[in-house]
Formats: C-alpha cells, sequence, structure tokens
C-alpha cells in the first residue's frame, strides 16, 4: 500500500493542497493523510503555538501512515514542505514532493505587483472579487507577530538538514509567487542532498500554485513524478 502525507502550508488549512488530493484520489487507490496544523485552519488560533508543535503533528501523522503503508510518499506546500523536508532528512520516505516551499519568504517585486493589482480593484469596485485579497485578509488581521517569528525559527532550524535529504525529490514553484521567491526554490534543488531531484518553475502560478491556471499541468507532473 502506498500513503501519501500533505502538509498545508503557514496559516492555512488543507484546502490549499486539497486539489492535487483529489487529482491523485481519482488516479489512485492510494492512503492519504492530510492533517491540520495546530492553530491552522478554519479556526485560525496561533496565539502561542510553538513551531515544534506543527513537526510533531505532523511527524505523528506520518508514522501513523508508516504503520499502514510500506512506500511513502511526502507532498509540502510553502511552510508545509519545510516540514515535509524535516520529515525527509530524519524518516525514509520514498519520494518528495516541494511546492512553492519557503526556504525564503515574501518575493517584494512580485508583491508589490499583486499590491497594485489588489488597488486597482479596490479602486474600480472589484475588491470582493480579488482572489488574492480575500485569500490573505484574515492572515494579515489574525496572524500574531509570535507566530511569524516561529514560523521563521522553523525555516532557519530546517535548513541546515536538506543536504541529508536522500530521497528523489521534485520541486515547483511560480515565478508569479508573491510570497515565497523564485530563489527559493533554486536553494532547495541546490543544497537538497538527493541525487534524484527535479526543478520545475510554473511561469504564470502564484503562490497558492495547487490552485492556479497551471495546476492541471502540475498536477499531471507530480502524478508522473510518483509513479515512476
Amino acid at each position: 500500500m502506498i500513503g501519501c502525507l500533505c502538509i498545508h502550508g503557514f496559516t492555512g488549512a488543507p484546502f490549499e493542497v486539497a486539489p492535487l488530493v483529489q487529482f491523485l484520489q481519482e488516479r489512485t487507490n492510494w492512503h492519504f493523510a492530510v492533517p491540520t496544523l495546530p492553530g491552522h485552519g478554519d479556526n485560525l488560533n496561533l496565539k502561542g503555538v510553538h513551531y515544534k508543535e506543527w513537526i510533531e503533528h505532523a511527524d505523528l501523522a506520518l508514522r501513523d501512515l508508516m504503520e499502514k503503508c510500506d512506500t511513502i510518499y511526502v507532498i509540502g506546500f510553502s511552510m508545509g514542505g519545510l516540514i515535509a523536508s524535516y520529515l525527509a532528512a530524519n524518516y525514509p520516505i520514498d519520494k518528495l514532493v516541494l511546492l512553492s516551499a519557503a526556504a525564503y519568504y515574501v518575493n517584494p517585486k512580485q508583491l508589490v505587483l499583486d499590491i497594485k493589482e489588489i488597488i486597482k480593484d479596490s479602486f474600480k469596485g472589484k475588491i470582493t472579487d480579488n482572489e488574492l485579497f480575500l485569500r490573505y485578509k484574515r492572515k494579515i488581521t489574525q496572524t500574531p507577530l509570535s507566530a511569524t517569528i516561529q514560523f521563521r525559527t522553523l525555516v532557519t532550524k530546517v535548513r541546515p538538514l536538506l543536504s541529508g535529504i536522500n530521497s528523489p525529490t521534485f520541486i515547483a514553484q511560480g515565478q508569479c509567487d508573491g510570497i515565497v521567491p523564485p530563489k527559493s526554490a533554486e536553494y532547495l534543488y541546490s543544497n537538497i542532498g538527493a541525487e534524484q531531484k527535479r526543478l520545475i518553475f510554473y511561469q504564470n502560478a502564484k503562490h497558492l500554485i495547487c490552485h492556479s491556471e497551471e495546476r492541471e499541468k502540475l498536477f499531471r507532473e507530480v502524478f508522473l513524478f510518483l509513479q515512476k
């Protein structure tokens, strides 16, 4: 049996990876685990939550999956990509998929373009139609500074572990990502120790890559990588 653990991002929820999970479920009989990290989900409450709790929660989900399955794939989005990398450095993961993984964060150039787009839509009275604004409004207003510090600490702790990853790795990154810059994917590709690794950039994709207009292409690439 193949088990697939899918980990969402900082201040996010399983919906961030849900389209990919659905795509894979429709084509396989794999067992999927898509946990909601502590403090995350629909009721975002990150006050007092430590980064180790996020790692421990994903670690527990992985060990539970390993008890049921003999082949393990781990998929991580954004911060979830760093948690997935941590797991791959510490467990015998068969394949690793990193989507918009946040080894670096905030792409100033693209973020400025996104903010201009939000302002433009605001003047036109179309702000409620701006997907970026709707997705990140709640995150900005409900994320305490302490949680952001915990996120950055997690990134700092995981980076030195990348060289210890031996699992075949697929890295996907949107060129129009305003949160995670393209150099993050390049850093991961250069520093992950696996001999088998692949990096693909998606020209029109923003941060929520599983919801981007290029998602079908991404999903096919991920499926082919996992099937090989």
